[in-house]
């Protein structure tokens, strides 16, 4: 039997040694079938990045060679550009508008939607649905339904006697009314698939205990929904700033960045830099900086996690 037992592990340790042509052939083809990924991720991610850098530092505007400059950029970004720190700040005030009345307002329609009643599978596609919808249409159709004069939405404030805002036309509501088309966008989309997710892994038995210690629907919600649902709460709070912050296609469509720079958000400043303009080199720097500040958010996301992100263990 000692010898029925040592058989196994030889034949395991002849094949895990390194060097083997066992293992030469594994790794042959593992890297084979990977190679069409690794060569477009190197081509068109890892090739374009590096590039980017190094006209960052260069002064480019397509028609003759880049010329070094060093870091005129950067320089130019942070104490020259008057546009610089002012989309910076549209692009916050957005995200600062959007992300949290989104993340509520997916996790109240995904909680909804993780009780189980008839037709629960119709009410979770019609939700979903408009976050199928391309956000140039939706721009386009939010441009009619908005529009001051005849638009649907201003005549029926009109009927109640009301002063109906100028919405796109207005510096003080272009920002809130791109945030009210992001939330019909994206409200019902993945971001409460996420949730829901998550809701049915939350343990049974968790809610069956509290319910016998005698919690209310608040307090289950509060204590046990809540706390195991953290993960899924960070995972979209990251996704979702990430995005908001990249806020670019939809004020383009509607407002090309106006009135009175009012949606001129960062991404908009890159995009007029490079394509306006054709100061490559600058909008590269404008790209990296911008890098920079959505990964150091992200780190401090992650650095404070651990306050209140609750991992159940089961």
């Amino acid at each position: 039997m000692a010898t029925d037992a040592a058989v196994p592990r030889a034949v395991a340790a002849s094949t895990e040694r390194k060097g083997s042509p066992n293992e030469r052939r594994i790794n042959f083809y593992g890297y084979l079938f990977l190679s069409p990924w690794l060569i477009g991720f190197v081509v068109f991610t890892v090739g374009p990045l590096l590039a980017s850098l190094a006209l960052s530092f260069t002064k480019y505007n397509i028609m003759k060679p880049p010329r070094f400059i060093g870091f005129g950029n950067y320089v130019q970004a942070l104490t020259k550009d008057d546009l610089f720190f002012p989309s910076i700040a549209r692009t916050f005030y957005y995200a600062f508008l959007s992300v949290p009345l989104g993340m509520i307002g997916s996790l109240v329609l995904a909680i909804l939607l993780n009780v189980k009643v008839k037709g629960t599978v119709l009410f979770r596609t019609l939700f979903y649905m408009p976050s199928l919808v391309p956000i140039v249409a939706a721009a386009i159709l939010f441009g009619w339904l908005l529009q001051p004069d005849w638009g649907i939405v201003n005549v029926i404030i009109r009927k109640f006697g009301v002063a109906a805002p100028q919405w796109f036309n207005d510096r003080r509501w272009a920002v809130p009314s791109l945030v009210l088309m992001s939330l019909w966008l994206s409200i019902g989309g993945t971001r409460m698939i996420i949730f829901l997710a998550g809701l049915q892994n939350v343990p049974e038995e968790l809610y069956d205990a509290s319910a016998i210690d005698g919690a209310d629907t608040w307090a289950r919600l509060r204590h046990v929904t809540l706390p195991l649902l953290s993960p899924t709460i960070f995972f979209n709070l990251v996704l979702g700033i990430i995005g908001a912050l990249q806020v670019f296609t939809a004020a383009f469509v509607t407002t090309a960045g106006g009135p009175a720079y009012a949606t001129w958000f960062f991404n908009l400043h890159i995009y007029k830099q490079a394509f306006d303009y054709f100061n490559m080199g600058y909008a590269a720097t404008l790209a990296w900086l911008f890098a920079i500040i959505i990964v150091g958010l992200t780190l401090i996301q992650q650095r404070f996690s651990s306050r209140w992100v609750f991992y159940y263990g089961g």
